[in-house]
C-alpha cells in the first residue's frame, strides 16, 4: 500500500505543475499576440478604438491572469482558496461573453455601414462561435466543479478556445512588421478560411494535454476527447456555414444590437 502511495505522489505533483505551466503558456501566448497590436500601442497613442474595445481587452487579459492565479492555487494544494475565487471567474467569464459579442456586433455594423456586405457577415461567425464555444465550456466546467478531474480539463479547454485571436496576431505582426498602429481589422476583411490555421495551432495545447494524460493515466480523459472534438468541429464548420443565407440573416440580426 505504501509503495502505491509513494508511486502516485510524483504523478500527482507533475499533474498539478502541468496545469500551472499550461496556464502560463496560455497567458504568455495571449500577451505576445496582443502586446504589439494593442498594449504597446497605448503609450504612443497609435491605437484607436472605442471604449468597448478597451473593455474587451481588459476582460480577456484578466481571464488569462485569473487562470494562472487559479492554477497556482491548485498546484499549491490551496483548494479552499481556489474554490473561494470561483465566483469571480463566473462573473469574469459572463462579462467576457457579453462584451465579446457586443464588440463583434459593433465591428460588424461598422463594416456593413462601410459597404463591405457579405464578407463582413461571413467573418462575423468567427467571434460569435468563439464566444459561444467559450461560454459552453465554462458552463460545463461550472457544472462539474465538484468533479475536479473534469473541471480543470474543461477550464483549460475554455481558455484554449479563446487563444486563436492571439495566435493570429502573432502571424499578423510577423507579416506586417512593426508599422505604427498596425493591427488586424484595419485592412480588407479576412476570410473565414484564413483564420483556420490559428485555430489549429491553438489546438496544440489540447494535444499537449492529451499526451500528458496518456503519460500520467494511460489514456486521454473523455473531457479532452469530447471537448477537443467540439472545438475542432466548430473551427472546421465555420467556413461552409459562414456563407449560407441563414447565417447572413443571423448576422444582420446581430448587427442591430451594435452599440
Amino acid at each position: 500500500m505504501n509503495n502505491v502511495v509513494i508511486a502516485e505522489r510524483p504523478a500527482a505533483g507533475f499533474t498539478r505543475s502541468f496545469y500551472f505551466w499550461m496556464a502560463v503558456a496560455c497567458s504568455v501566448t495571449a500577451f505576445a499576440g496582443f502586446a504589439p497590436t494593442y498594449w504597446l500601442q497605448l503609450i504612443p497613442g497609435t491605437f484607436r478604438g472605442s471604449p468597448l474595445v478597451h473593455l474587451h481587452a481588459v476582460l480577456f487579459s484578466a481571464w488569462t491572469l485569473y487562470f494562472v492565479a487559479q492554477a497556482t492555487l491548485a498546484a499549491r494544494g490551496q483548494n479552499a482558496r481556489h474554490r473561494s475565487w470561483g465566483l469571480l471567474g463566473v462573473s469574469l467569464a459572463t462579462a467576457m461573453i457579453f462584451v465579446g459579442i457586443a464588440a463583434a456586433n459593433d465591428s460588424l455594423a461598422r463594416r456593413l455601414d462601410a459597404g463591405l456586405g457579405d464578407p463582413a457577415r461571413a467573418i462575423h461567425i468567427v467571434p460569435i462561435s468563439l464566444m459561444f464555444l467559450f461560454g459552453v465550456l465554462v458552463c460545463a466546467a461550472i457544472a462539474t466543479v465538484t468533479r475536479p478531474e473534469i473541471h480543470k480539463r474543461l477550464m483549460l479547454l475554455a481558455t484554449v478556445s479563446v487563444m486563436p485571436p492571439a495566435i493570429a496576431r502573432l502571424a499578423f505582426v510577423w507579416n506586417a512588421g512593426a508599422a505604427p498602429g498596425a493591427r488586424p481589422g484595419l485592412g480588407p476583411v479576412r476570410t473565414v478560411e484564413s483564420v483556420l490555421a490559428s485555430g489549429m495551432i491553438a489546438d496544440a495545447f489540447i494535444l499537449a494535454a492529451i499526451v500528458h494524460d496518456v503519460l500520467t493515466r494511460g489514456r486521454p480523459h473523455a473531457s479532452y476527447l469530447i471537448g477537443g472534438s467540439i472545438i475542432v468541429a466548430v473551427q472546421v464548420l465555420r467556413a461552409p456555414l459562414s456563407t449560407t443565407q441563414w447565417w447572413y440573416a443571423a448576422a444582420d440580426f446581430l448587427a442591430r444590437f451594435s452599440i
